[in-house]
């Protein structure tokens, strides 16, 4: 991986990408290695909120939601979220042979249960053990926090990343060919990695960041200092734009008015601390940007459609 020097923007999108990895709601990621040859096409259909997909050896045609085929190659990285399946096979034109159903259920066209005699190995499914196969290892984040909900609702459905960083992905060729102790944690920890960068290069430079860079300059003043009395009067002059202007434009390129992101991010915020913390309410309205736990709960019951404490439990409980 290369080093580049940390930013305060970097330093909140680490921040946005933690509480999507590995908040109280999105640990756990399902993790597999999956090794086809032949004729072979698997739909995703498990409404993940998000999967990383690296093509680690062969070649594969992934198919997104959009319909848009896009042939893969070895260190290639798909980034999809869920609800709307999308697919992988070894030509664009296959028909379905296998579907992935919520809980990592797989079945054939029909509906049948596939046999258990396709998982080859701890860890390792599929249609080959051969050393020639096509070989992707997948990771499958099942479950978001509300800050990582935010977050990935301004990524497309589904991004695919030729060429990413070669240092990465020639660890992870590497590593699978491995039989070293520890291999199975080593591949674990290497796809954090490539989550992590992945989504970092998406958010910085990719359809996730607006383009206008005004507008993309307040929308990080909003996620780095929540806690602040923002007006769009206020967010504009940070930015060096006038109130109207910095309406019109933040529209346009976020779909919603500043203080109505801002409100979301504040919520979200404090939806995570309430369940991943044992913060006092007041504490937490403060951190978030509401002058007293009293504003902070009617804003919350609005979104949720319950209080704080009653919501907190409910994480609790889950």
């Amino acid at each position: 991986m290369l080093v580049k020097r940390t930013h305060m923007c970097d330093r909140l999108t680490m921040a946005a990408i933690d509480a999507l990895l590995d908040g109280p709601r999105a640990q756990r990621a399902f993790l597999l290695k999956a090794m086809f040859e032949g004729a072979w096409s698997i739909t995703i259909e498990d409404e993940a909120p998000l999967s990383v997909v690296v093509l680690a050896q062969g070649s594969a045609v992934f198919t997104g939601s959009d319909g848009v085929a896009h042939q893969l190659g070895p260190g290639d990285v798909v980034l999809a979220r869920g609800p709307a399946p999308y697919v992988f096979a070894d030509a664009a034109d296959r028909p379905a042979d296998i579907r992935i159903l919520p809980g990592q259920v797989c079945v054939d066209p029909h509906g049948q249960v596939l046999p258990e005699d396709m998982f080859i190995g701890v860890r390792t499914w599929g249609n080959t053990r051969s050393p020639d196969a096509t070989v992707m290892l997948i990771g499958t984040y099942e479950r978001e926090t509300s800050v990582g909900a935010l977050l990935l609702s301004r990524l497309p459905a589904s991004v695919v990343l030729h060429g990413f960083d070669p240092a990465l992905t020639t660890l992870l060729a590497t590593e699978l060919s491995s039989e070293e102790a520890g291999h199975s944690v080593v591949l674990d920890r290497l796809l954090d990695l490539v989550v992590v960068t992945a989504l970092r290069d998406v958010l910085a430079t990719g359809p996730a960041r607006p383009a206008d860079e005004t507008v993309a300059r307040a929308l990080a003043a909003i996620e780095e200092r929540p806690e602040l009395p923002w007006t769009v009067e206020s967010l504009g002059a940070h930015v060096g734009l006038s109130r109207a202007a910095l309406a019109r434009r933040f529209g346009q390129h976020v779909g919603e008015p500043p203080l109505t992101y801002l409100t979301r991010w504040r919520l979200a915020l404090a939806a995570d601390l309430l369940a991943g913390s044992d913060l006092p309410l007041a504490a937490i309205a403060t951190r978030v940007g509401y002058a007293s736990p009293f504003a902070l709960s009617a804003a919350f019951k609005r979104a949720h459609g319950m209080a704080p404490a009653t919501f907190r439990r409910a994480q609790v409980a889950s």
